[in-house]
């Protein structure tokens, strides 16, 4: 972390002429979080005939203790990738033969994510800089597998250089697999199974395992409490409701905050609470869940879980489907605990609130703060979420200042633009053979992108792949194997990326992406695939896949 952005992100110009600190960022230690917090009191001091704070010795001391730690780094400088591949040696007993970089610069959380195989074994690979946040993973991951809950197996790990090594649980998340098998409402008998069998397992989480965590390796907090909260609310406020231009009265907000946090914490907290248990953190393989990312979870509410799972916004879920879950929840939670249904759904809506709130700051962060574009695709759906919310649900508190400012971000021209070009880019992607021409496109641009796959090792030359396709197992196992098509797709989806986000700026509304090879069915339909399964976890984008050349030889087969 720089020491500017550091900086940027302890203190906020939000207040007219004031300068207001919320808080220290948690990359800093306790003791400086603490400094940090008396420091962000004097600026926070509301006197206007109040000296500088630079004029006190104290003060000023107490600045440049907190800004070179900022600026220092976490840990020594070393190649963390060796560091890695030494892991998986010591623990496979053979070297890596191929590594990928699973997350690049779409995600939001700053770690690197690496799958490293050879032909016999494969796992994925953790690099983060945060101590803390590793220990609090292998933790939790340890002590869930000992209650036999689906969570990848720790095979090693080295806190001191960042770095760990997990069990492979495949590239299927259940947003993915949501994505790929709807069509508007309309979801898939088998992905409705699928979330089913996710929501029954949420409470051996919260409940079974909660009873004897070690509460004490959470970070950056224990508890799902006051100060914790307070975090959540002033990132959507500053991030969000500020750099979205949407006008509120400061005070009367921060009354209605008060207000929302004693009726959160009334409810009872001493569950575990995942934090960040939404459809892009659970994996499928068999069709059975595997949970991850759960490094954030603390102590805290149930409803908290549940309600960040039905009201993902990017997952868009049917409010009829969101109830069914919630019935099909409740009905599992009480094989574990004394349920009162109706106290429970007294607090629950109230913790969607504050679960749509923390996710709409962090979608101001990155987007509006950090001008990382495609995080903003996100906003329309939640827009979507709290409009349903207003129309049907009535807390048992009175909040009109924040719902005063819901509806001002519904009525907002600069949001509403967020959500017209959510709709606008249709990508279509297409696999050919180069001996039959290039395909056309029927939007009437021109054609796109070109990608030409012969350079890459060719399948069809090997007897027990021709009667099969880039969508078929081995063959894709095949073409994972070689590092040139790793390579090869990685600049395919630099190039494609800054396209899509550049198209969504501007307003364009079509994209066309080709990929060709010698006859169009091993490596063109692979390419195709692999991009088209980047694409979709994009929001605000409707992916179009055809495989011309699979097409043909279906109709052949039709006819014979």
């Amino acid at each position: 972390m720089s020491r500017a952005s550091a900086l940027r992100t302890l203190v906020f110009r939000m207040l007219g002429s004031h300068l207001r600190i919320i808080s220290a960022p948690p990359q800093l230690s306790p003791a400086l979080r603490q400094k940090g917090a008396a420091f962000a009191s004097l600026v926070n001091a509301k006197d206007s005939n109040s000296p500088s704070i630079k004029s006190h010795p104290q003060n000023s001391a107490m600045l440049k203790e907190l800004v070179p730690a900022i600026r220092r780094p976490r840990m020594a400088e070393v190649n963390r990738m060796d560091v890695l591949k030494n892991l998986f040696e010591q623990h496979f007993h053979a070297a890596p033969d191929r590594i990928q970089p699973l997350q690049g610069e779409l995600g939001g959380s700053g770690r690197k994510i690496i799958r490293l195989a050879n032909r016999k074994d494969r796992a994925i690979g953790i690099l983060y800089g945060v101590r803390e946040e590793n220990a609090a993973f292998l933790e939790f991951s340890k002590h869930f597998r000992r209650h036999g809950l689906p969570v990848p197996e720790i095979y090693a790990e080295d806190l001191s250089n960042g770095a760990y090594l997990e069990e492979d649980l495949g590239d299927t998340t259940l947003f993915e697999f949501l994505s790929k098998n709807r069509t508007g409402e309309n979801i898939a008998p088998k992905v409705v199974e699928a979330y089913r069998k996710v929501v029954a397992v949420l409470p051996r989480f919260q409940v079974e395992a909660g009873r004897d965590l070690n509460y004490d390796v959470c970070y950056p907090i224990s508890s799902f409490d006051r100060q914790s909260i307070a975090w959540d609310l002033n990132y959507f406020k500053y991030y969000f409701l500020r750099l979205a231009g949407i006008p509120f009265n400061e005070q009367a907000l921060e009354d209605d905050f008060g207000c929302l946090t004693e009726f959160l914490l009334s409810a009872p907290r001493d569950y575990f609470l995942y934090r960040d248990f939404q459809s892009r953190n659970v994996l499928l393989r068999n069709g059975d869940p595997f949970f991850v990312d759960y490094q954030g979870g603390r102590k805290g509410a149930l409803q908290y879980d549940i309600a960040s799972l039905l009201y993902d916004a990017k997952a868009d879920l049917p409010p009829d489907l969101r109830q069914q879950l919630l019935d099909h929840y409740l009905d599992r939670l009480s094989g574990f605990i004394t349920l009162d249904r109706e106290a429970f759904l007294r607090h629950y809506y109230a913790y969607v609130y504050i679960r749509i709130l923390q996710a709409l700051g962090a979608y101001g962060f990155r987007g509006f703060y950090e001008r990382r574009a495609h995080f903003l695709q996100s906003v329309p759906y939640a827009l979507k979420n709290l409009r349903w919310l207003l129309h049907h649900v009535r807390l048992p508190v009175p909040l009109p200042a924040l719902m005063d400012a819901f509806k001002g971000m519904l009525a907002s021209e600069k949001l509403q633009g967020l959500a017209s070009e959510a709709e606008n880019l249709v990508v279509r992607i297409f696999s050919f053979s180069f001996h039959r021409g290039l395909p056309k496109d029927e939007s009437g641009n021109g054609g796109g992108f070109i990608f030409d796959g012969r350079s890459l090792p060719n399948p069809g030359r090997e007897e027990r792949f021709k009667t099969l396709t880039g969508k078929d197992a081995p063959v894709i196992d095949y073409l994972n194997q070689q590092e040139s098509v790793h390579q090869f797709l990685a600049s395919v989806l630099s190039l494609v990326d800054s396209s899509v986000s550049s198209y969504q700026q501007r307003g364009f509304k079509n994209l066309m992406v080709s990929f060709g090879c010698t006859g169009g069915q091993h490596r063109s339909v692979f390419l195709a695939e692999q991009l088209a399964k980047r694409l979709r976890a994009r929001n605000g984008l409707e992916v179009a896949v055809r495989h011309l050349e699979l097409e043909k030889l279906g109709k052949r087969k039709a006819l014979q």
